[in-house]
């Protein structure tokens, strides 16, 4: 006896079992209509609105799932190379020494979109023809002054989709502190870069992070704050119930 080869939930009350040929071109029309049979957005056009050197202003024309023509205003990387799905690296960097605890290497700078400090992971931007992983270690160097070898490289992740196209791969890297290159790091930052490396230690991050952030009134990158909060977390502590910077109690 052939058991039917697909379940689909119903769509007016009755459930639907369908074989063979018909389930294949039911896949296909659920699949044609977006993940999971869910209706997608349609990207119809792009006009240029303002363009500048590191960045262009544009109105996003597209179709939303209903067929509705809608507009979103958008800036994008104008500095993005040909090929590439992301724009640069991000490194998490954890400098090893022996008889020392291990410790997150971050930079503060000043931010004039924000008109503030801030404290970031090393990163920058892949010039042309650069993979992520060396764009990484040059960036690695040139702001902090530490050599490092890359562990892993992840995929381009968005930044900040509802504003920006802009994309960038977290890599992690590994410094070998007791390596003569890495004994007296100078940096190498680029015109007009103005960076100050810090150290945190990894065994207590999200608690030093949100003291040198209260203290100092920096504004912590959500990709290091989210990074500390995952690795306290994963150590089993009441991580998310410390309190933060930006936190109200209640009483």
């Amino acid at each position: 006896t052939h058991v039917c080869s697909c379940y689909f939930p119903p769509r007016r009350g009755k459930q639907q079992f369908i074989f063979g040929a018909e389930r294949r071109n039911f896949v296909k029309m659920m699949a044609s209509d977006g993940v999971n049979g869910t209706p997608t957005s349609r990207f119809i056009k792009e006009e240029t609105v303002y363009q500048g050197e590191w960045l262009s202003l544009g109105v996003t024309t597209y179709q939303d799932p209903h067929g509705q023509q809608r507009t979103w205003e958008t800036v994008r990387r104008s500095t993005r190379c040909d090929g590439y799905k992301t724009d640069g690296a991000a490194v998490v960097a954890v400098l090893k020494r022996a008889l020392h605890y291990d410790q997150l290497i971050l930079v503060q700078q000043y931010r004039p979109a924000i008109n503030g400090l801030t404290l970031e992971f090393p990163a920058g931007l892949c010039d042309a023809g650069e993979s992520v992983e060396d764009c990484a270690i040059r960036e690695l160097r040139e702001e902090t002054g530490f050599t490092g070898q890359v562990v892993s490289v992840s995929p381009a992740t968005c930044l900040d989709s509802g504003l920006s196209n802009c994309t960038t791969s977290l890599v992690t890297a590994q410094i070998d502190g007791d390596d003569i290159v890495n004994m007296r790091p100078k940096q190498h930052p680029e015109e007009g870069e103005f960076l100050k490396v810090l150290y945190f230690p990894m065994s207590e991050l999200l608690t030093r992070i949100n003291d040198y952030a209260q203290k100092e009134g920096v504004i912590v990158d959500a990709r290091v704050y989210i990074y500390a909060m995952a690795l306290q977390q994963s150590k089993g502590k009441d991580s998310l119930l410390q309190r933060s910077p930006g936190r109200i109690d209640k009483k």
